[in-house]
């Protein structure tokens, strides 16, 4: 017997798979094998329609095509057209990525990440523009709000004027970082000693500034490189001007989209993960390397903190010599390096997917009720 009968977005899953894709795929695999749950799944993206299918467990079933331009621009303003339209009769909408529908007479929730787009728009795209209209309209015509951390939390409030209590507060988890290769993350690093910058490249990340910090640090460190991977989002110049601008540029590798066996080898063969970023709603890379044991560095920027707990070197995003200093204490004293790690796999144990799936499962309960 089914209890809720749930439409979920899962364009994220499509393209380069980026945070929210993550949380996408974990989230309808979960669901998929819980009982009492049916999903169907919807994606607003008209060219990904025939992809879609093969990327989802047997059980989800997927509902009609939808393109995203024309609907956000109603959904903007009106009321219409509502998910039912493409899903059939549902008891609940969850738009996990910033995004959900209108409905008749569904529950609807969305997912709120970060603020971004409205702290730093001038760090944001034009579809990203895009969610503080649609995001104002659904909050004060009910939906509820999932967010990764109290910090964002705070800011849902403030910004929206959102009920408090029908904002709530359900942890991400990290990637499960599958068997990689030692020497075939050396090999992609070109060396065996590096620091590893993983992610979507974006001005918020603040690669510039890393490369900053590693000039500093690589003159007296002649044995250590760093190394980029992932795709880019936009604002990508900025780095490329930064890594060809370096005196130490022999020594950086931009590698750009990684598979998933590349990935998990960097991951566990750097000796350190910098993620310098100026804002963030949650971050899963710092938790992802904590996993695996690399020790992470990273800033005070939105809910690094709450996120990584002790886990983490923290530093004030934007400071250069903090990073650096930072980083170099890793790369110089073992003992640093080994507490890291003990307290980063003290802080990944607190958090799974499964607590996730659970979390929200139960709020899809309370909504469809």
């Amino acid at each position: 017997m089914t209890d809720v009968r749930l439409a979920l977005d899962v364009t994220a899953l499509l393209g380069a798979r980026t945070g929210i894709g993550v949380f996408t795929r974990e989230l309808v695999g979960g669901l998929a094998a819980r009982p009492g749950v049916d999903v169907v799944a919807y994606a607003t993206s008209w060219r990904g329609r025939g992809a879609l299918a093969g990327m989802l467990p047997h059980t989800v079933a997927v509902g009609r095509p939808m393109a995203a331009r024309p609907l956000r621009q109603a959904w903007r303003r009106l009321d219409v057209p509502p998910i039912e339209w493409f899903t059939g009769p549902v008891d609940v909408v969850h738009g996990p990525n910033y995004v959900v529908p209108p409905s008749r007479r569904a529950g609807r929730l969305v997912s709120i990440h970060d603020l971004t787009f409205v702290h730093h728009p001038e760090l944001s795209t034009a579809d990203t523009l895009e969610y503080p209209a649609l995001l104002r309209r659904a909050i004060a015509r009910g939906a509820w709000v999932h967010v990764d951390a109290g910090f964002v939390a705070a800011e849902v409030i403030a910004e929206y004027g959102a009920d408090p209590d029908r904002v709530v507060v359900i942890p991400l988890a990290p990637n499960p970082v599958p068997d990689g290769d030692l020497a075939i993350g050396r090999a992609l690093a070109r060396r065996d000693r590096f620091v590893l910058a993983l992610g979507t490249v974006e001005p918020r990340k603040d690669l510039p500034g890393l490369v900053a910090a590693f000039d500093a640090l690589a003159q007296e460190r002649p044995e250590v490189g760093l190394v980029v991977a992932g795709p880019d989002g936009w604002g990508a110049h900025a780095l490329d001007e930064a890594i060809a601008a370096s005196p130490f540029s022999d020594r950086i590798e931009r590698l750009g989209w990684v598979d998933d066996h590349q990935r998990s080898s960097l991951l566990r063969a750097a000796t350190a993960l910098a993620y310098p970023s100026r804002y963030e709603g949650f971050g899963l890379p710092p938790l992802e390397a904590m996993s695996v044991g690399t020790p992470v560095v990273t800033t005070t920027a939105g809910a690094l903190p709450e996120t990584c707990g002790a886990g983490a070197l923290l530093v004030p995003p934007g400071d250069v010599d903090a990073l650096a200093a930072a980083l170099a204490s890793v790369l110089d004293d073992e003992d640093v390096a080994a507490d890291l790690r003990r307290r980063g796999a003290a802080r990944v144990g607190e958090l799974s997917w499964t607590r996730t799936v659970d979390g929200l499962l139960d709020l899809y309960h309370r909504i469809g009720s």
